[in-house]
């Protein structure tokens, strides 16, 4: 078990030390994506243009040699643009399936809030799934299935907010934030002839992925970290500053991040601290926040305030202020 354990570590480690040759300075989002890639979660990047969301994918893509298909999303966009379609064929007499972009191990759904409710809603069976359904046949899409979708900040002109639906089936949500100055500067000296992304080379492969998903699983989680986990989960349900909270999917998300970032730290147990990491990405999204009783529009400052009372096990909870 240990072994196992110590040899998908270093596999992780060997994605993330690559993707952070392309991706400068922004090691905790690198961990974040590959997190969602080896627990088969979704990551949905919120972040203003030109930050490297882009880039993001695509290093990924690279670095585990899957194929890599973007979709770029605007509002004139059909559903069968993403899916694809059945053709009738002459010579056969019969009708074809032209699969669209979605089908690929990587896809970058980029500026997805910018296509329109029905195209959004077109993805949920292709994220829930793994598949795709056109014209009553069902077709698989290639394992290890990840999609990586950008949006940009609600407030740009546009723009669709997801619904509760489609946000729900992303397991994380990240943002890169602006470098720093150094970062910056080196930034500008590795592309001044060419893009570090065009000599980023593979390091592992689709079947490693696959193990490293299952080497996940084996991850131990104590009965109190798991009460743990519902007990934050059900505080978003019950605290009268949120509307909406989180639902169990959250909870099983919660549990198998914490297994993974485990994993990632060589460990091959979880630590409530692990959960405390991982819960503002995981479940700040789920959740939405009255209006008229904070301005805290993302969730993520009301999480934080969840984290300082729900007890962890073996301690007490903090007096709320």
């Amino acid at each position: 078990m240990e072994n196992s354990t110590k040899a998908a570590q270093k596999m992780a480690e060997k994605i993330i030390d690559n993707m952070g040759t392309v991706i400068l300075g922004k090691k905790e989002a690198i961990v974040l994506a590959v997190i969602a890639l080896t627990t088969k979660g979704h990551l949905l990047i919120e972040d203003a243009p030109g930050v490297g969301k882009t880039m993001l994918a695509r290093s990924l893509a690279k670095s585990i040699d899957c194929t890599f298909k973007r979709i770029q999303f605007t509002p004139d966009m059909l559903p069968g643009d993403i899916t694809g379609v059945s053709v009738y064929n002459q010579k056969t007499a019969d009708f074809e399936f032209r699969p669209g972009p979605i089908m690929a191990q990587i896809v970058l759904a980029d500026e997805i809030n910018r296509a329109t409710p029905k195209v959004q809603s077109a993805l949920l069976e292709c994220m829930e799934e793994g598949q795709v359904t056109v014209d009553g046949v069902t077709h698989q899409i290639p394992p290890p299935f990840h999609i990586l979708a950008t949006q940009n900040p609600i407030e740009y002109e546009g723009t669709f907010p997801l619904p509760e639906t489609q946000l729900d089936r992303f397991l994380l949500r990240i943002s890169l934030g602006y470098p720093s100055p150094a970062d910056e500067i080196t930034i500008m000296e590795k592309q001044q002839y060419t893009h570090p992304i065009e000599q980023l080379s593979p390091v592992a492969n689709a079947a490693d992925v696959l193990t490293l998903q299952q080497a996940v699983k084996a991850i131990y989680v104590d009965d109190l970290v798991k009460q743990y986990i519902v007990a934050l989960v059900a505080a978003t349900r019950h605290n009268p500053m949120i509307h909406l909270g989180a639902s169990p999917r959250g909870a099983l998300g919660l549990f198998r991040t914490a297994q993974a970032y485990a994993l990632i730290q060589g460990r091959d147990f979880v630590l409530p601290d692990d959960v405390k990491i991982l819960a503002k990405p995981v479940l700040a999204h789920r959740i939405i926040v009255h209006s008229s009783d904070s301005q805290d529009k993302d969730g993520k400052v009301t999480i934080d305030e969840l984290l300082e009372t729900v007890p962890v096990p073996g301690t007490f909870a903090k007096a709320k202020r």
